[in-house]
């Protein structure tokens, strides 16, 4: 996409800020850690890659203000501050943890020589993220060759990435292999990144789609419109459980019930071994208004109590496959993801 989620530029991190989309697009300039961290944390860059990405670019950010004097103590300051923005995407954890290497093991070779390397681990965590997403797209397009209606849930396109995007990617490829079909897009209720973000991407790149409300899809489900459901996600636990915006268990579910496959897209690092299963997964817990209001005006009484859990949990026996740019997992997952990373 001609629109870029972020970069790194003249030692500030820019970002697209996700939401004013679609009617708005501008871009939110970060001059230190601290205001990265407020955008990751208010959601002006969202989706788990991309938020990993802009940590990365956090942390290398921080470190390049921080004083000689002081370097070790800021650089734990800059790590704690990144590491408490969101809890569920664990591409957060995993972004943060490559930084913190490239600053333990060549701390002894002095200040200057750990910012360098610092900036140069961001730049490579993003442009790692582009062509990690290419990959899958090409193997995710592979496994629904022969779908011509499909289904997705959130934003996992170049927004929701450092670009091209997890499942939008696959769907990307889709495209560039020829392919002919269209996708129904639901809304994604409560903050709306089907309809606004979703909706588009697919828009922007002549994809053709179909806006629904999440309510929706078990009825044309039911109609026998969709083929496959495609989407992103968040973290995916050492049993095969995934964690992704909020509504996507629902959809699996009816997925499951009309025998329609049901396939997760997303990058190796959003594979977490030391999460036995789902239930260990933590989920974000987000403010009460992103529900009971649409753009700053509210929808719902006064006073009315609010949950607002960000994601939910998908049982691995609903999901059909998960495609990573190594490849794609198919059940058994407790063995074939330890297979598939390496460990």
């Amino acid at each position: 996409m001609a629109v870029k989620t972020i970069q790194w530029k003249n030692d500030r991190v820019v970002m697209l800020d996700q939401r004013l989309l679609p009617h708005k697009e501008a871009y939110r300039v970060c001059r230190d850690y601290q205001e990265v961290a407020q955008a990751i944390r208010e959601m002006v860059i969202r989706g788990a890659p991309a938020i990993g990405v802009a940590a990365a670019m956090g942390v290398a950010l921080g470190a390049a203000k921080a004083q000689v004097k002081t370097f070790d103590r800021d650089f734990e300051r800059i790590f704690l501050n990144l590491s408490k923005t969101r809890p569920t995407a664990v591409n957060l954890f995993w972004a943060l943890e490559r930084m913190r290497k490239i600053y333990t093991v060549n701390r002894s070779r002095g200040v200057d020589v750990v910012k360098r390397l610092l900036k140069d681990e961001a730049q490579a965590i993003y442009k790692e993220d582009i062509a990690a997403n290419k990959q899958f797209g090409k193997f995710g397009a592979q496994v629904l060759r022969n779908a011509r209606h499909l289904m997705t849930h959130c934003n996992a396109g170049a927004l929701a990435t450092a670009g091209y995007g997890t499942a939008l990617g696959v769907i990307r490829a889709l495209k560039e292999a020829g392919r002919e079909f269209d996708v129904f897009v639901n809304e994604t209720r409560p903050f709306l990144q089907g309809a606004r973000l979703t909706a588009w991407e697919l828009k922007k790149e002549k994809i053709p789609a179909t806006l629904i409300t999440d309510s929706m899809a078990g009825y044309l489900m039911q109609m026998g419109k969709v083929d496959a459901v495609v989407v992103g996600c968040d973290r995916v636990a050492a049993n095969g459980d995934v964690a992704n915006k909020i509504g996507t268990y629902t959809i699996a579910v009816l997925a499951k019930r009309h025998g329609i496959p049901f396939y997760v897209a997303g990058p190796t690092s959003s594979i977490d071994l030391n999460c036995p299963s789902g239930k260990e997964i933590p989920i974000e817990q987000r403010d009460a208004k992103e529900v009971s209001h649409i753009f700053g005006k509210a929808l719902a009484p006064k006073g009315i109590k609010v949950f607002n859990p960000a994601f939910d949990v998908t049982s691995q026996e609903l999901i059909s496959a998960i495609v990573t740019e190594k490849g794609v997992i198919q059940p058994p997952y407790q063995q074939n993801i330890r297979n598939h990373v390496g460990h």
